[in-house]
């Protein structure tokens, strides 16, 4: 089934991406770079150049899911806790204000009970 959930964990790479990379070349990348299992089910956020394509690599039971998404006008924006020399752990709210193009210049996070 396809669908990205709060219960996800999302990691945004902070380096610029050449996007004719795939499946292989986005997991070497996970593995290489981030020191982290792409099997883990995790969600990795990469971008290219411009700031005007994203992808996201997903494992799923039995292979691999890949989101891509391309603006015909405008940029993406990083989240305000992204860090863009190395990779970020999201939530899902940032996660989801980015791709939808809703720069946040101020973040107030309240306080919410969560289960670690």
């Amino acid at each position: 089934m396809f669908g990205l959930t709060t219960s996800h964990r999302f990691l945004l790479y902070g380096k610029v991406v050449d996007f004719r990379k795939g499946f292989d070349g986005l997991c070497g990348l996970v593995r290489n770079e981030l020191a982290r299992d792409p099997l883990s089910g995790e969600v990795f956020i990469f971008m290219n150049r411009p700031r005007t394509r994203l992808k996201l690599l997903q494992w799923q039971h039995g292979g691999f899911v890949l989101y891509y998404k391309r603006l015909e006008k405008g940029t993406f924006s990083f989240p305000i806790s992204a860090n863009k020399d190395s990779a970020s752990g999201i939530s899902y709210s940032e996660m989801v204000l980015m791709i939808e193009g809703i720069k946040v210049e101020k973040w107030i996070e309240k306080p919410r009970y969560k289960i670690l």
